[in-house]
């Protein structure tokens, strides 16, 4: 029975071993090299048998055909390639050799750029602090010794453009044909015509003066309202006015009640026409010169309501004057005589600020009034029109 057979010794199924069949089963053959699985474990104390080793890179061509483990030997043929594979000589490591030139201006182009880098931070950093410093004022330039420099530009202080306005030392008008406008009012066209026609006029006798003074010269810009209409100047109510607008200045003239009231006072409507003009182109005149503006300035840093209508009458008496030196200048040729120049000076004893309605003093009194026009006239000059520097009491 089989339970009565030895159990097979270890190799015993294996080629060679003593269960191989067929007719060589029972002759002596050499024993072959093959790759074993590790031992299993025995419950015997018996040690296991040691594995045969590889006794070269070949192996039987029957069993694994061309298998190759391991490298092969230097007389084979593909030992070369194996080297050239596994084993490649190293590259031998040769440094370049870089151009000077290529160097000099790697170099340059680094100091170029953190020069310019180092540069613009220093022009950030500055224009920064001096914001910082002054937000509402421009950056100014630093100077390397540390010493402080004083603008390039001085500003004019606002008293001393009033009281020293270049346009004192201009010189007096010249003589000037420029004769009463024929337009009369009797339609708002007419009305138009006849200001265009005296702005003209005053423009050429004005223009070289002013540019003479220094400054640039501008025309104003005419604007003839009906009533309640809004213009550059507000909503207009029956008096002139005037605006230091975007247009470099703008006169804005009524014309329906010179309608209405030259059918029956023909002199007094032509008289008031000239004066009203005359005193708006005035105040035209301190807009080109800095003085309106000057003015303003020093109103809004008076000391109390008194000291504000006063500079307020300052101002509108000079205006009023520069229509007096005009008309002075003219007075050959513009016929301020007779019954025209009667109601002429009617409408200045008349005009002080204790005849109008609400009674403000910021226009001046008719005696203020009645002084400066007088002066002006007689002089022709506008030098005499300085009533910024004038006594409290002559321009009450």
């Amino acid at each position: 029975m089989m339970a009565d057979k030895p159990a097979p010794k270890p190799g015993h199924f294996l080629p060679g071993g003593e269960g191989e069949q067929g007719a060589d089963s029972a002759e002596s053959k050499p024993a072959v090299a093959a790759p074993l699985a590790a031992p299993t474990r025995r419950l015997s104390g018996e040690a296991p048998p040691t594995p045969p080793q590889l006794s070269g890179s070949r192996i039987d061509s029957k069993r694994l055909s061309g298998t190759r483990l391991g490298p092969p030997p230097p007389d084979d043929p593909a030992a070369a390639a194996y080297r050239a594979v596994f084993h490649p000589e190293p590259i031998p490591f040769v440094p370049k050799k870089r151009s000077k030139a290529l160097v000099a201006a790697v170099v340059v182009a680094a100091l170029l750029i953190v020069g310019g880098g180092v540069a613009f931070a220093a022009k950030v950093l500055t224009s920064y602090d001096d914001f910082v410093a002054n937000p509402m004022g421009s950056p100014s330039v630093r100077p390397s010794d540390g010493a402080t420099t004083e603008p390039t530009r001085k500003v004019t202080p606002d008293a001393d453009v009033v009281t020293k306005n270049p346009l004192y030392t201009a010189g007096k008008l010249p003589v000037v044909r420029c004769q009463e406008p024929a337009y009369r009012p009797t339609s708002k066209e007419n009305v138009r015509s006849y200001y265009q026609t005296l702005i003209a006029c005053m423009d050429k006798v004005w223009e070289p003066i002013v540019t003479k003074a220094g400054f640039e010269f501008r025309s104003p810009r005419l604007i003839v309202f009906d009533e309640g209409q809004e213009t550059a100047c507000g909503v207009q109510k029956e008096v002139s006015s005037y605006c230091p607008d975007e247009q470099g200045g703008s006169v804005t003239m009524p014309w329906q009640d010179l309608m209405d009231h030259y059918p029956t006072h023909k002199a007094l409507a032509r008289a008031d026409m000239a004066q009203s003009l005359g005193f708006v182109y005035g105040a035209h005149l301190q807009n080109l010169t800095g003085i309106f503006d000057a003015s303003d300035n020093l109103r809004d840093t008076a000391a109390n309501p008194a000291g504000q209508l006063e500079q307020d009458r300052r101002r509108a008496l000079q205006s009023n004057c520069f229509s007096a030196v005009f008309f002075g200048a003219a007075k050959a040729s513009f016929p301020l005589r007779g019954e025209l120049l009667r109601q002429w000076t009617s409408l200045i004893q008349h005009g002080g600020d204790e005849n109008t309605k609400d009674k403000v003093r910021d226009h001046g009194s008719a005696k203020s009034l009645t002084l400066w026009m007088n002066r002006g006239f007689a002089s022709t000059d506008p030098a005499t029109c300085n009533t910024f520097v004038a006594a409290p009491a002559q321009v009450s």
